[in-house]
């Protein structure tokens, strides 16, 4: 997979959160909210600003983000599904 996004958008993968319990009762899969933990897999160069000059981005690849649950959009590429979506959608880089 060889993927570069344009400009300040980020690539994330959301990571899978623990299997679900709730009184015993095993949650579906199409009953289960999307996770907001997610890992950055690529960034572009970033935004380019009103002198020419390029903004640097906040985020690397290998960061730990949060992200909204309905943020950004869908993608699958190669079986594996990821989010694209803007920089300043992102909420917070974990630890």
């Amino acid at each position: 997979m060889n993927v570069r996004p344009l400009h300040d958008r980020v690539l994330v993968k959301r990571l899978e959160e623990q299997e679900q319990m709730r009184g015993g009762i095993i949650i579906p899969d199409s009953a289960k909210e999307k996770p907001q933990e997610a890992e950055v897999i690529a960034v572009g160069p970033g935004k380019v600003l009103d002198n020419g000059e390029r903004g640097a981005l906040d985020v690397a690849a290998g960061d730990k983000v949060l992200i909204g649950k309905y943020s950004g959009s869908d993608i699958k590429i190669d079986d594996d599904e990821f989010v694209i979506l803007r920089e300043d959608e992102i909420l917070a880089v974990v630890g």
